[in-house]
């Protein structure tokens, strides 16, 4: 269990909240305590989610499922709101963790607790389908460990026989490894014996710490599933036979529960661990179809303790599935589970493989600590991160106001400064980083430094509380004065521009300099007014709706978003949604509304013609700046992710979260490529500072806390 954080609910339903025990895309599960003292797990959905009635839908046939389910090795409902706002579901409280947790942090399991595991999961299934019902995701972290036996939990997507049969548009429903090939190729119609056949991948899981069909990608998960002999290598040859009649391709040559519950019972209760066995090459193997030979498939190596097993050629594959229909069902996984739009193009995974990274010379991952002890009171502009010049790095920090890092070796070069802290520097250019310093508490300062050496150039006092930016011209400030006030690299002053009477902001849309102007009596109060900044002026172009929000240029024309409302909202977690990308044409002023198929909320980025919609909840959705169409939409379980830096070479799209994991997804489809653990330690600061990360050429540099660190693009744990 790990703490509640400061936007979680302190009590859902009458239940007081003590911690998190896990979180998942959908929602957060807490531990939580009656007024009785009775301990229960509440699973709180997540916010977005509860405004689609068709998630609703199913989420109230996740409650009535798991009511249907009564045993001993299932978790009971206790209390349930599927119709609350945010709703909720409470079961007993089982203390124990996940097979998924045991396993990776414990080893493989013995022959003993392989034979108990699989009777209580055979006793599970047995208690579900009398009440007849489908699991569908029986999978490891969906099985508690628990003293007195396994216990199955999650019936998110289990299937009443005698029920509508709903589906989630744009959302896989399952996990493929442990999917059976029937739910691949037509998902409505699994029977119990899918169940079977998942509960066989979950006993290989156990046995040998990967399952039986391990691929690179959903592709060829999905072909392995559906066509490959599973690799039973490192599984106890008492186990074998018994998982292999349950992972039969044809439900009906699968054992049924009262065999298998049989078989299992009668086996011997050894206590050895599993020894690394390779596979019987005796043992008869599934005779190959036309369409294997034609995709070149290849008889599976003989396992050996290390998962091995032959890799075919990715065209092969795609080529196998559309002939044999899986693409209808494993391209549902590969294409719409991340994506509300049907994709026009069938994805293709990235060739990062073909590549060798372009890093920085001499490059080796690195961890560096942005924390540097000086007395004085220190200042917090949470805003912390780095910008690069080349392959230098210029980072903001815990008592100094920028230094200088080697993205190679993550070598501090240089300090500067000593009271500001988690200030992100302004940004680099012509040998000149430019970062904020605070004299005092009143007043804010522009120091202009040497990138080389660190040595103050120059220095202007500027309003303290407007952001300076840089445009193509210069750094671009409002002055003490209210004066719009744009400086070369030398300091000079370049021009100089009057106020309005009104609230102005300086941007830089497309390295053009800009003024963003609210008429209202406060900011965000009022319509957006844009203005073209030049010596001694200020033209209006074009006049935005009331919390338009300023995303960059896109073909040299500035874009916004348009917020569904205006409503002021301080809710804390509330996240603004936007129904329209503006793009404005800045010679004639011509605003052109570019509607989204629906309305988004989150943090938004523009990068390359694309919008990323981040939500705190760890959904990332990418729409196109120029049609307003979206693009692809994946739900991950990383809640407070960074904004994007997206990789044109490697066609990824890498983010950071506030503990220093890192994520990579396929930029053309959301497919998750590849996550890494959390830092070690990222520090006392995860909580107050978002997280940041960025590309120095092709290797990573990312921001956790007050902490700075470097992986690459291909070998993130490295």
């Amino acid at each position: 269990m790990t703490p509640l954080n400061t936007e979680d609910p302190r009590s859902v339903g009458g239940y007081t909240l003590l911690g998190r025990l896990g979180v998942g895309g959908m929602g957060v599960v807490y531990l939580g305590v009656s007024a009785s003292g009775r301990q229960v797990a509440v699973k709180f959905v997540h916010g977005p989610y509860a405004q689609e009635e068709e998630f609703r839908a199913r989420f109230r046939q996740e409650v009535a499922a798991a009511r249907r389910v009564s045993g001993a090795f299932t978790a009971p409902v206790v209390d349930a709101d599927p119709d609350a706002d945010r709703p909720w579901m409470a079961t007993l409280y089982v203390p124990g963790p996940t097979l998924d947790e045991v396993v990776k942090k414990q080893g493989p399991l013995s022959q003993r607790e392989l034979r108990d595991l699989g009777l209580g999961l055979a006793e599970a299934l047995r208690d579900i389908h009398r009440a007849g019902l489908v699991h569908r995701d029986l999978k490891p972290a969906n099985v508690l460990m628990c003293e007195d036996g396994p216990r199955v939990i999650d019936f998110g997507i289990s299937r009443v026989s005698d029920s509508q049969k709903l589906t989630m548009t744009g959302r896989m429903m399952g996990t493929p490894p442990f999917m059976s090939p029937e739910q691949l190729a037509s998902p409505r119609d699994v029977t119990p014996a899918s169940d079977v056949f998942s509960l066989g991948s979950l006993l290989v899981f156990a046995a040998v710490g990967t399952g039986p069909f391990d691929a690179d990608s959903p592709y060829m998960t999905g072909y392995q599933v559906m066509y490959e002999t599973p690799d039973l290598g490192g599984v106890p040859e008492a186990l074998a036979d018994v998982v292999e009649r349950c992972l039969a391709k044809d439900p009906a040559d699968r054992l049924e529960l009262g065999e298998l519950h049989r078989i299992l019972r009668e086996l011997p209760e050894s206590d050895a661990t599993a020894p690394p066995q390779a596979r019987d090459s005796a043992r008869p193997r599934p005779r190959p179809t036309p369409q294997d030979e034609a995709a070149g498939s290849a008889s599976a190596a003989p396992g050996s303790g290390k998962r091995r097993r032959t890799r075919m050629l990715l065209a092969g594959a795609v080529a196998a599935l559309a002939v044999t229909g899986l693409l209808v069902g494993a391209g549902v996984y590969v294409v719409h589970r991340h994506s509300t739009t049907t994709s026009r193009t069938a994805p293709a995974t990235t060739a990062t493989a073909a590549r060798a990274p372009s890093l920085p010379g001499g490059w080796r991952p690195w961890t560096t600590n942005l924390r540097y002890d000086v007395k004085g009171i220190p200042l917090d502009y949470e805003s912390a991160g780095c910008v690069a010049e080349g392959t230098a790095l210029y980072c903001g920090g815990t008592g100094f106001t920028v230094a200088r890092v080697d993205a190679a070796s993550g070598r501090v070069l240089w300090r500067s400064g000593t009271r500001p802290q988690n200030a992100r520097p302004i940004g680099v250019r012509d040998g000149i980083v430019y970062a904020y310093e605070d004299p005092d508490d009143r007043t804010r300062r522009v120091v202009a430094l040497d990138a080389r050496t660190g040595h103050q150039r120059w220095q202007r006092d500027v309003s303290g509380t407007q952001e300076a930016v840089l445009y193509d011209g210069g750094l671009l400030a409002v002055s003490t004065d209210s004066t719009f006030a744009a400086y070369g690299p030398s300091g000079k002053k370049l021009w100089e521009a009057p106020s309005l009477d009104e609230y102005c902001t300086a941007a830089a849309l497309g390295g053009a300099p800009y003024a963003l102007c609210s008429a209202g009596t406060e900011p965000g109060q009022g319509p957006v007014d844009l203005e073209k900044l030049s010596r001694d002026s200020l033209a209006e172009i074009a006049t935005l709706p009331t919390g338009a929000e300023a995303l960059g240029a896109f073909r040299g024309q500035p874009v916004f978003l348009a917020p569904q409302t205006t409503k002021t909202v301080y809710e804390s977690g509330y996240e603004r949604p936007y129904n329209a990308v503006l793009r404005v044409d800045p010679d004639s002023g011509q605003v052109e509304r570019i509607p989204l198929a629906r309305p988004l909320a989150g943090t938004a980025t523009l990068v390359d013609g694309v919008v990323y919609f981040v939500r705190t909840n760890g959904s990332v959705t990418a729409v196109s700046a120029d049609s307003g169409e979206q693009l692809w939409q994946r739900t991950t379980d990383m809640e407070n992710l960074s904004a994007p830096a997206v990789s044109a070479a490697y066609g990824r799209v890498y983010f950071s979260n506030r503990f220093g994991r890192l994520l990579a997804l396929d930029s053309r489809t959301g497919r998750e490529v590849w996550r890494t653990p959390a830092l070690d330690d990222p520090g006392d600061k995860t909580a107050d500072i978002p997280p940041s990360v960025q590309l120095v050429k092709d290797v990573i540099v990312a921001t956790a806390g007050d902490t700075a660190f470097s992986r690459s693009p291909d070998a993130p744990a490295s």
